[in-house]
């Protein structure tokens, strides 16, 4: 079987050490593991550990889609409503615009809020009060506009609602024991690396991302770390329902969840998931069109195609070496895998 995957292979031997130090690869097809294997070291330094396959790495905007899962359950046990204002969750909304906001907008990044901004700009406010009053980049509802302050406000309205933590709320949810955010310090030099900044130095075993960071590490954008074998869980979740396997979520969610709710020329959204939209996407040309999938800013990145009932994970640590854009890397890997998956059938 490894053999069939060569081409995965070589992809990922020929950018260790050029495009990142550390990843993981893993596919799934019928809910069963094909090809999963480890490359590289922690970091590029004497203080370097070998990477494993349950190796866990920082899984950046990965996260959205466990904390879309947990909402979505939510909705399934009458917490929530998809399609109405979640004002009642954040009160900071009633005499904003945001208070039109709904569930599904904050999943399908229609809710009009701003991305995000510069750490610098939030490191002396609180960054939820920041997401909760920031003023709206567009209409809620009217285009997609991806936005990490809309699943920060997601989070905060879980845990509200829930009372109990985000953290708190997702250990509960997810029977995962490698999965969690803030990695115990004796844990983080096991964790590959990431960015070297001017504010924090190397990034280890703690967030990368600078908005969960002022956070404390835990907020509904980004703070997970997870393996592939994490990461390949969530896809399960949402591949099982039209195959006839058990999930932790309701059928009618899970279809729903992986259905367009919002076009955009460039990614089509879903609810937690972005859709295949052309074939210059990360997922490359193989993959179906009803695929659905999800990057992370520190080098991860799933696809889940249904067609196939395939899921694929790719874990790296590709923002060692700067932020450069890796969809070329992406989609040459993800390319190998359905060529590789192509010829079993």
């Amino acid at each position: 079987m490894v053999e069939l995957f060569a081409e995965c292979d070589t992809v990922l031997r020929d950018a260790l050490d050029r495009r990142y130090t550390a990843a993981v690869a893993r596919v799934e097809r019928h809910g069963r593991v094909l090809f999963e294997r480890a490359y590289g070291r922690t970091r590029a330094d004497r203080f370097a550990r070998p990477i494993a396959i349950d190796t866990r790495f920082d899984l950046a905007s990965l996260t959205k889609l466990f904390v879309a899962t947990i909402a979505l359950d939510a909705v399934a046990r009458g917490r929530f409503a998809l399609d109405e204002p979640l004002v009642e969750s954040l009160p900071e909304w009633r005499d904003l615009p945001q208070r039109a906001i709904t569930m599904r907008n904050l999943l399908a990044h229609t809710s009009g809020m701003q991305s995000g901004a510069h750490y610098r700009s939030l490191r002396d406010r609180a960054v939820e009060e920041f997401a909760l009053t920031a003023e709206l980049q567009g209409a809620v509802g009217a285009e997609v506009l991806y936005s990490d302050l809309g699943f920060i406000a997601l989070g905060l309205a879980i845990a509200r609602r829930e009372g109990r933590s985000l953290q708190a709320v997702l250990e509960g949810f997810v029977a995962l024991s490698g999965l969690g955010y803030r990695p115990r310090a004796r844990q983080r030099g096991a964790i590959p690396a990431t960015e070297c900044d001017s504010w924090r130095g190397r990034v280890q075993g703690e967030v990368h991302d600078e908005k969960a960071y002022l956070c404390g590490g835990v907020a509904g954008h980004a703070g997970l770390f997870g393996s592939a074998a994490d990461a390949a869980w969530i896809g399960e979740q949402y591949l099982a329902a039209p195959h006839g396997r058990e999930s932790v979520l309701e059928s009618r969610l899970a279809r729903e969840a992986v259905r367009e709710q919002a076009f955009d020329p460039t990614l089509r959204r879903a609810l937690g998931w972005a859709l295949k939209t052309r074939d210059d996407n990360s997922c490359g040309p193989g993959f179906s069109r009803d695929s659905f999938g999800h990057t992370g800013f520190t080098g991860t990145c799933i696809w889940v195609d249904p067609q196939r009932d395939l899921t694929a994970v790719f874990l790296s640590n590709t923002v060692y070496f700067g932020r450069e854009d890796s969809t070329d890397l992406r989609r040459a890997f993800f390319t190998g895998v359905t060529n590789a998956v192509d010829r079993l059938s």
